[in-house]
């Protein structure tokens, strides 16, 4: 649902002059994948050892039916032309958060 609100956005946040970029712990070829199945428009990285997201401090302990185990926390970053963070939006929701970025943009 994130990903489409994005792709579904992109003349919206092109307007803005901002640029989407999606980075998750997925291999470069299941990353391929998912960006051909749903037709999506914008980068996205693979981050298989971890080190964007431990950088970005949202690799984190994560529980599921009791069961501990390492994984993302959703999580956007609105980084400015110079390279700085201007927004963060912590545990996203994924329906509608591409219009709550646009709000910030």
């Amino acid at each position: 649902m994130e990903s489409n609100g994005f792709r579904d956005e992109s003349k919206a946040i092109a307007k803005k002059n901002a640029v989407v970029v999606g980075v998750s712990p997925d291999s470069c070829g299941a990353q391929a994948k998912f960006k051909k199945k749903f037709d999506l428009s914008f980068t996205l990285l693979a981050d298989a050892e971890h080190q964007v997201a431990e950088a970005y401090g949202v690799w984190k302990e994560k529980s599921m039916y009791g069961k501990k185990y390492m994984g993302i926390e959703r999580t956007t970053f609105v980084i400015d032309a110079a390279g700085k963070i201007k927004h963060v939006f912590n545990k996203v929701k994924t329906e509608g958060h591409a219009q709550e970025v646009l709000a910030v943009l």
